[in-house]
């Protein structure tokens, strides 16, 4: 039975820094092209376009290291595992 703890533990890991990844890379892309798109339109408005976009990708990155530190908790800070 404690092997069946692990093995989903495991799971739980892989499965919370696998989303978080996909859901960071999935948000970032659509922030770069509309960004894109936004510059691309009014060229004059690049500078505000670029610092919303950087200030937005820190926030999406910051979901992916959640999901990173949730990872880690499951497999080295566990209390099931004993």
């Amino acid at each position: 039975m404690d092997k069946m703890y692990i093995a989903l533990i495991c799971f739980a890991a892989a499965t919370s820094i696998g989303l978080a990844g996909l859901g960071a890379g999935i948000g970032m892309g659509h922030g770069v092209g509309s960004a894109c798109t936004g510059i691309a339109r009014n060229p004059e408005a690049k500078g505000p376009i670029t610092t919303t976009m950087i200030l937005g990708m820190a926030l999406i990155e910051s979901i992916a290291i959640y999901g990173l530190v949730i990872s880690i908790i499951l497999l080295f800070a566990n209390p099931l595992i004993g």
